[in-house]
């Protein structure tokens, strides 16, 4: 299980004084952080910018890889940010996020095979819904996967996140269990008779609501996906008992 910080991002009030700034050094002093933590990824999410702004996502590429050789995961849904980004990367980043939307179909499948990138599947449909049960992710994940092998994709580029619940869905605790069952189904081979990259973001458990839900909560969503087969798991790098919990869960699976 590999693990990608996700603090990069444009709500991170770090992050949205040095966009302000164009600073670099905070960004620097993050990425450090990140490396001492044993991230395997660095997730950019600069969220919305307006069209002026968008060199600004190119800034955020330029001084994280500048800084170090981690992968990078560029995060958006607008397709014109991953181009930009894309632009100025030496490596060849994870593209995230598709899914049924029209939009994301259009604008970032071609970005996905002119670089050959690994690509972030959201299990989610053409209005940006997430469906509840196992049966309708998988579906989805059906389709979406051969939407991409037809557009000229390889299966194993793609990387299928069954999306996380927010606690004050009604239904969270009932969803973070089928997210782990689809994750087990996609990682067995059960779906496609062949392992499919999964992945997920921990951080949208609690994101707005810390305070009501203990953190360990991530730490023991993270552990339940792990004996799933997840490859990567997306949450805060900067937190201790995170990483320290997914480095210990790859200790016991060695």
């Amino acid at each position: 299980m590999k693990f990608a910080a996700d603090n990069l991002h444009g709500l991170n009030p770090v992050v949205i004084d040095a966009l302000k700034r164009l600073d670099p050094k905070p960004i620097k002093e993050l990425v450090k952080r990140f490396e001492s933590a044993g991230v395997d990824f660095i997730d950019i999410n600069p969220g919305h910018l307006s069209k002026r702004d968008e060199n600004k996502m190119a800034f955020l590429v330029e001084t994280v890889q500048s800084s170090t050789n981690l992968r990078l995961i560029l995060d958006s849904p607008n397709p014109r940010l991953l181009e930009i980004g894309l632009g100025v990367a030496k490596d060849n980043p994870i593209l995230s996020a598709l899914s049924l939307e029209p939009g994301k179909l259009e604008g970032i499948l071609p970005l996905a095979k002119s670089r050959n990138s690994e690509l972030v599947i959201l299990l989610m449909d053409e209005k940006s819904f997430t469906p509840p049960t196992v049966d309708e992710k998988i579906s989805l994940a059906i389709e979406l996967r051969s939407i991409c092998i037809d557009y000229g994709i390889d299966s194993d580029k793609l990387i299928f996140d069954p999306v996380l619940p927010n606690m004050t869905w009604p239904d969270a605790m009932v969803r973070i269990g089928e997210v782990v069952k689809t994750v087990r189904l996609l990682s067995s081979g059960a779906v496609f008779q062949e392992h499919a990259k999964t992945m997920c973001g921990l951080s949208n458990i609690r994101s707005g609501i810390k305070n009501l839900y203990p953190e360990n909560l991530e730490a023991l969503t993270m552990a339940s996906l792990a004996g799933a087969g997840i490859d990567i798991v997306l949450a805060n790098g900067l937190n201790r008992n995170i990483t320290n919990t997914a480095m210990t869960l790859n200790m016991i699976a060695l």
